[in-house]
């Protein structure tokens, strides 16, 4: 993909995903029960992001816009530095999706109050109107998910994605997410 910043092979050289990157299991798993998972988060990405894919392609969207609105709607204010940072992808990738959302009246651009070269994202109301219902979409399919798994399901789950992402990132993951809801305590927006 030519629009990352990262090279992501980096993370199967260290550790244990050493010997998983070399056709090799881990140790004690069976390497048909890892590839089923391996399938299963193919399919589980494919549908949860296919409900929001619906509605996007209605305003010619794709999934980076989608992020975009989504980062941006739980961080008000959010610097573009701070974006490139998130999304790990290229200034040239950013600048066409926000051009976008900024020319179709989703987002708007403020300079900063200390730093007037410092570029500050915000929704406009009729982009939060469209993360919300993106949102809403796939907070419903996780609700649904963890429901029909119980009770157990919410800690464990957190755990195994927080696991899947590359060591280096999870402290700013954690962040993001804010720590309540990486904690097991229920999440959601905190009055920003």
């Amino acid at each position: 993909m030519a629009d990352i910043t990262r090279d992501p092979s980096a993370n199967l050289r260290n550790g244990s995903s050493a010997a998983a990157a070399e056709g090799q299991s881990a140790p004690g798993k069976p390497r048909d029960s890892l590839i089923a998972h391996v399938e299963l988060l193919f399919f589980a990405y494919r549908d949860f992001t296919g409900d929001a894919d619906a509605v996007l392609d209605q305003f010619g969207f794709g999934r980076a816009h989608h992020r975009v609105l989504h980062f941006v709607s739980r961080n008000p204010g959010l610097r573009v530095a701070n974006l490139l940072d998130i999304l790990k992808i290229t200034k040239q990738s950013l600048a066409r999706v926000l051009k976008q959302l900024i020319g179709d009246g989703f987002i708007v651009q403020r300079a900063g109050a200390e730093d007037r070269r410092e570029r500050l994202l915000y929704l406009t109301s009729k982009g939060t109107r469209l993360a919300d219902r993106l949102m809403a979409l796939q907070v419903q399919r996780v609700d649904e998910a963890l429901a029909a798994v119980g009770p157990e399901a919410e800690a464990a789950t957190k755990k195994f994605l927080l696991a899947m992402i590359s060591p280096e990132d999870r402290d700013q993951v954690k962040a993001l997410v804010r720590a309540s809801a990486t904690d097991g305590e229920s999440g959601g927006k905190d009055g920003t």
